[in-house]
């Protein structure tokens, strides 16, 4: 009985993998291309932390009156490139979330949320006294801050972005944060 064998290399299978390599070429460039601008060793701690932000403005209790729209102000140099514009219009209960990037000496009383990235840290005590009283959840990730009056102030522990609270902060602007939010805390000060 005869036997039925293909060739291994058939004819114009050379031109075939070169097509296929230039698709997959392309392809790559085009997913490159499609990510956003950031230094690699940075790009996944502050994609990591734009999540954290995320979470940390779901799990506090606003006042009713506030605004339907969430104001995010990151006030300095922005470390999260555009991984915190993936916040924009994202809902938290019945509202939604915008991202604004205000210029120095900018009013922040139109913010609900301030991030205060390490590039700014040094105008934390004015920055705090100008939202004091106001219902404005403070944020940062630089050593000391929650000692200072930040209300949530991220840290690197082992690699990994750990929080700590300043409770009495929060409190004082009117802000309630969840005991679920508080519980995962590595510091909580009453």
């Amino acid at each position: 009985m005869p036997s039925l064998s293909l060739p291994l290399h058939p004819a114009g299978s050379a031109s075939i993998t070169v097509r296929l390599l230039r698709c997959g070429l392309l392809l790559l460039l085009a997913v490159l291309a499609a990510l956003p601008c950031a230094r690699a060793d940075d790009l996944p701690e502050y994609r990591l932390k734009a999540a954290f932000v995320y979470h940390f403005i779901s799990y506090t209790d606003w006042p009713a009156e506030t605004a339907a729209t969430l104001n995010l102000c990151l006030v300095g140099g922005d470390p999260f490139g555009g991984e915190i514009d993936g916040l924009r219009g994202k809902p938290v209960g019945s509202r939604s979330i915008e991202i604004r990037r205000p210029g120095a000496g900018a009013e922040l009383l139109g913010c609900q949320a301030v991030f205060v990235a390490p590039s700014a840290i040094e105008r934390l005590p004015h920055l705090l006294e100008a939202l004091h009283g106001h219902a404005v959840l403070t944020i940062a990730d630089s050593p000391g801050a929650m000692r200072a009056g930040v209300m949530i102030n991220m840290v690197l522990v082992d690699g990994r972005v750990k929080f700590e609270a300043n409770l009495r902060a929060a409190r004082g602007a009117g802000l309630n944060l969840s005991s679920r939010l508080l519980h995962l805390a590595t510091e909580v000060v009453q």
